[in-house]
């Protein structure tokens, strides 16, 4: 089969798109899947830099996001049968082969249903943003309607997702982003309120909007300053959810505690790396959730653009510079 591999850590000239053995039948509880389209995501470049998270099994298959069809099921598998359409989150951060390939084995409890007026592009898409998203609003429990929600970067891959999520649950989503296509954009998923923050100061306007009492929740995707300025945006006994690791220093840390706000970490891979079945089975349910949305039209994934499988290294220096504005996807023949 045709698949990209990582022999070494680098830039995107060390993405080899070559060819390989085919994966063998699939074990019990496992799906052996034939991919259509794999979601190129931040973490994967960082993986290709770091060697993975295993840089001592290299070589390896990067992508954790796919979406294809069933060709086989191993034989504990129950709830899918060859020719199903599906899509997950597995592999491809160095211990399982990822879904940058032809095909792939998939454990059931990550596997998720596809409806059928869902595209593999749509699908391929989804995954890690939307987990994400999902879990950043619901670390903070659950938030009445018309709670205000503060989401940097509204316009990225987690953001746009993230603003049509909290619109859905009848919250009041704010958002920062740079420029006005970015704008529109963030308005069209559901954004109520629009801050620049090369423009003006993010905290006092967030302020201001919520007559000086703060958000509920932050939904931070960007990290450093943004993170730590963020306390100060937060409602007294607020949340706040960053996908980025980020030491603020201790004035940043008294106001936080000053406050009484709850910071929370939001590393969706955790469960994969664990082997955590049951924490895996609650996200492939959330899946599950965000396909439906998607195929009624109450969610909706903005595809940036797509690749063929074979131009990997231009859509990882894409993704890496930036520069993107929703999901790059790759195209598998």
């Amino acid at each position: 089969m045709k698949a990209v591999i990582l022999d070494r850590a680098g830039g995107p000239d060390v993405l080899q798109y070559t060819e390989i053995p085919d994966p063998p039948a699939p074990p019990k509880g496992h799906l052996l899947v034939r991919l259509h389209a794999a979601g190129v995501n931040p973490v994967d470049y960082k993986l290709r830099k770091a060697g993975t998270f295993y840089p001592d099994r290299l070589p390896a298959i990067l992508g954790c996001d796919g979406a294809g069809t069933v060709e086989a099921c191993g034989s504990d598998v129950r709830r899918f049968r060859p020719g199903d359409r599906v899509f997950f989150m597995h592999g491809g951060y160095g211990r399982e082969p990822g879904t940058y390939a032809q095909w792939t084995i998939v454990p059931e409890e990550a596997t998720a249903l596809l409806p059928g007026n869902v595209s593999f592009v749509d699908a391929a898409a989804l995954p890690i943003p939307v987990i994400t998203a999902w879990e950043s609003l619901d670390r903070a429990g659950l938030l009445e309607a018309g709670e205000s929600v503060l989401i940097h970067a509204g316009a990225g891959g987690v953001g746009h997702l993230a603003l049509q999520l909290a619109r859905n649950r009848g919250l009041r989503p704010i958002t920062t982003v740079r420029g006005e296509e970015k704008a529109a954009q963030a308005r069209k998923d559901g954004a109520l309120h629009i801050i620049d923050p090369d423009r003006i100061d993010f905290v006092q306007a967030a302020l201001d909007l919520t007559e000086g009492n703060g958000v509920r929740l932050v939904v931070d995707t960007i990290g450093g300053e943004m993170f730590c300025r963020s306390f100060d945006a937060a409602a007294l006994y607020g949340h706040v959810s960053t996908l980025l690791e980020k030491a603020c220093g201790d004035a940043a840390v008294a106001r936080a505690k000053k406050r009484n706000l709850s910071l929370h970490y939001i590393l969706i891979l955790t469960p994969s790396l664990l082997k955590n079945t049951v924490e895996i089975a609650r996200q492939t349910r959330i899946l599950e959730s965000a396909a439906r949305m998607v195929s009624s039209g109450a969610l909706s994934v903005r595809i940036f653009r797509t690749f063929p499988l074979e131009s990997v290294r231009e859509a990882h220096a894409l993704i890496e510079s930036g520069h993107t504005s929703g999901k790059i996807v790759l195209a598998i023949p």
